[in-house]
This record gives C-alpha cells, sequence and structure tokens, in this order.
C-alpha cells in the first residue's frame, strides 16, 4: 500500500536544523526523512483489532513540528521510527478480528490514536495506574515494549498511532486499530466534520477537566485548529460567559466568532481589552509592562511559544487559571515572577480520555460526538485544504506556512 514514511536520523535533524528555513525540501522533501513509499499492509494482530480503510486524516501543528525537528527532542524516546504519521484519522472499516461484535464492516469510525496498556496487551491487573482510571495519554509504559506481537516480535514502544514503527498512522491507506481505540460516526455528521473529533476532543478533554463555573469570561489564544475547539467546545459545553479569541488573521477571527467566541481581537489589541477589565499598567525600570487589577480568570493558551506564555501569565487574575494546550518545550528567558507573585494555577493537558459528563463516564470522543450532531453545523468550515495522498509536500506546506496559505486544518484524503 501507499504511505508517507518518516524517519529519524541524526544527520537529517541537523540538516533540517541548519537548512530547514532555506529550503522545504530539507524537512519535506527529497532531501528530508519524508516520502511516499509502497510499504507492507498492516495485518489484523489477534482478538479485539480492527483493519480499516483511511478516508481522511489531518495534519497536525505537532506533525510540522516534528518533521522540521523544530519540537522538543524530550519525547523521542516514546516513539519508534521509521513510522507512518498520521493521528487524526477518519476510516472505513474493513475486517474485524475475533471477538469484535460492536462493529460492522462498512461502518465509519474515529480512532483515538493513544496506546493504552490494553492496547499494550497487558491485562487489567498490570495496567499502569494512568490506564486504570481512565488517562491513558499518560500510559506510564510508552517507553516499554508491549506483550502484544506484530510481525514476531513485541509491540514496539510509543505513546500514539503515527509515532509508532508498528502501528502506521492514517497517512497511509489502511491502518489497524484496537476496538478499544475506535468510535462509530453519527450519519448526520459529514466526513469533513467527522475527520475533526481528534483535534476538537483536545479542546473538550481541557474545557471538561477545568473548573469554569465562577468564569465569567475567558482569554483564548490561538489562531489554529485547537483554539478554535475550544472555543466550540466551551459553547457546545454551556459556557455563558465571555469569550475573547486572540487571533491574527481575519479568516481565523471570523471562524471564532462564528463558533462562539463574544469578540475576536487582534495581538496589538490585546493591551486594551485588558485595561477594560479593569486593570492597571505598570512600567517597571527594566522590561514589558506589568498589570494589576482586572485580568482573566482562565486563559487558554493554544500556541506555547515564549510570547503566548508570557502573554498568559501577565494578562491572568489573581488566583487565575493558565490552561496550557500548545505544545510548550523549551523556552528560554519566560518570566514566571506571576506564578507566585498571583497564585497562579498552570495546567497542561494532552489528548483525552475517561469524562465525567452528564453524570456519567464516557470517552471524550463520545462526547464530542454526540455534541457535534447537536452544535456541529458549519464546523467542517475548519477544513481549508484537502490534498490527496500524492501530494503531501503540499499538505504540508500549506499546514506549515499558514499564513501564506490561509490554513486552518489541512486533511490528506488516502
Amino acid at each position: 500500500m501507499k504511505a508517507v514514511v518518516f524517519n529519524v536520523s541524526v544527520p537529517r535533524y541537523l540538516a533540517a536544523r541548519g537548512l530547514g528555513r532555506f529550503s522545504e525540501s530539507v524537512v519535506f522533501g527529497r532531501l528530508s526523512g519524508v516520502g511516499i513509499r509502497d510499504v507492507e499492509e498492516p495485518q489484523i494482530p489477534g482478538p479485539g483489532w480492527v483493519k480499516l480503510s483511511v478516508k481522511l486524516a489531518g495534519i497536525c501543528g505537532t506533525d510540522v513540528g516534528n518533521l522540521t525537528y523544530s519540537a522538543s527532542p524530550a519525547m523521542e524516546p516514546f516513539g519508534s521510527f521509521p513510522a507512518v504519521p498520521g493521528h487524526e484519522i477518519l476510516a472505513r472499516v474493513d475486517e474485524l478480528g475475533p471477538g469484535v461484535s460492536h462493529l460492522q464492516p462498512g461502518q465509519r469510525v474515529v480512532v483515538d490514536p493513544m496506546i493504552s496498556c490494553t492496547v499494550r496487551g497487558f491485562p487489567e491487573g498490570r495496567q499502569c495506574p494512568s490506564c486504570r482510571v481512565g488517562l491513558h495519554c499518560t500510559c506510564e509504559r510508552g517507553g516499554e515494549e508491549g506483550e502484544l506481537t506484530i510481525g514476531g516480535r513485541p509491540l514496539r514502544r510509543g505513546l500514539t498511532i503515527g509515532y509508532h514503527h508498528d502501528l502506521p498512522g492514517g497517512w497511509s491507506q489502511r491502518v489497524i486499530a484496537h476496538e478499544s481505540q475506535l468510535f462509530p460516526v453519527p450519519d448526520e455528521l459529514d466526513d469533513r466534520t467527522a475527520a475533526l473529533v481528534e483535534p476538537l476532543s483536545i479542546g473538550m478533554h481541557a474545557v471538561l477537566s477545568s473548573d469554569l463555573d465562577s468564569c465569567g469570561s475567558v482569554l483564548v489564544i490561538g489562531s489554529g485548529p485547537i483554539a478554535a475547539a475550544t472555543i466550540w467546545s466551551l459553547r457546545a459545553t454551556g459556557f455563558r460567559g465571555d469569550i475573547v479569541a486572540q487571533t491574527k488573521r481575519e479568516h481565523e477571527a471570523k471562524l471564532a466568532r462564528a463558533l462562539g467566541a463574544t469578540e475576536a481581537i487582534r495581538p496589538e489589541e490585546a493591551r486594551d481589552v485588558l485595561i477594560e477589565t479593569g486593570s492597571w499598567a505598570y512600567q517597571p525600570i527594566v522590561g514589558p509592562e506589568v498589570f494589576s487589577g482586572g485580568g482573566f480568570p482562565a486563559i487558554f493558551d493554544c500556541v506555547g511559544n515564549a510570547s503566548s506564555l508570557s502573554q498568559a501569565l501577565r494578562f491572568a487574575s489573581p488566583r487565575g487559571r493558565i490552561v496550557l494546550l500548545g505544545c510548550a518545550a523549551q523556552i528560554r528567558r519566560l518570566d514566571l515572577t506571576f506564578v507566585w507573585a498571583r497564585e497562579l494555577e498552570v495546567k497542561g493537558f494532552v489528548g483525552y480520555g475517561r469524562e465525567h459528563w452528564e453524570g456519567q463516564a464516557r470517552h471524550t470522543f463520545e462526547v464530542t460526538l454526540d455534541l457535534l450532531t447537536e452544535h456541529g453545523h458549519g464546523l467542517s468550515g475548519m477544513v481549508t485544504h484537502v490534498f490527496p495522498l500524492e501530494q503531501y509536500r503540499d499538505a504540508l506546506s500549506a499546514a506549515a506556512n499558514h499564513r501564506r496559505s490561509g490554513a486552518i486544518k489541512v486533511l490528506l484524503e488516502p
């Protein structure tokens, strides 16, 4: 089958870091570790597994960061390469393994790509603490081999489909997944909306895990799919306060307002909006302005760079909550003064898991799918570009250069 394959090596890392800014060929093209290949089709490894044909697969900011080697190397021990990327997957059921009864061939499903102890083949009594409580995105066995065997050897290390040698991701024609990772898509949802379930669930998990009952206003920093997912999740779950969306371009602001933002502002307008909350500005002898009074009781940072984190720390009200959804990594000279001076709570979230929603324990994907059937109209507008698999370089270029392309969510269609 055809698949886009990514391999990691020190020479490619050095080339991408040194020359990537000058030539996309070094990071996405012929000189990179990314290329389309004929690879062996994955086979069902045992009971409870399912083979799928990929309908649509998303390109995530994390993918761009990893393929350009601009992400932190801290997570490298929790992957195995070469790998087929693509963790945002809408697929069709092709073949059921023994014991799978809740799915039917031809059915559309979305895939939870995170690899739990269950997927690794560990019985319930030997699962890690995170998996035991349904928060498998922080599975503590990600650096170990599993008990499941694929191709005659133990399942290799890895946290997620798409960065795993044995479990190809959605930038391919076919994938395999454990039944615990699969969630049927209601007929009411079109393919493009359904393809957004994974990124939407990231915002949903953060919203459902944050106590926002006493928050009259929320600031969402970011222009990409996770920021949009957060705004949609806030409104879909019933948040009635003001949502201020900080975006950079008009089409992103338009989307934020359509998803429920009270107002959409540009970064250069943020100071004035903060002052309107009752803040006073003060100028230290050296350094940027600081503020006191007013502020936002909750800030969702969906960027995770030095600028967004610094802003979140300065714009939060005393005892405010900063929710970190952007993949922050190594950040130099970040001033953490206001973490202690304002008694701020900073909490990060990754992925999804078991939620407590309307008196029930449910997977985030299930909550998201239910709410999409009620509040999902217009969400497919998040999808700005769709490319066939063979045009993966154009797709990656559009996703990486969204200022030029106008991309919000880019999909591949194998």
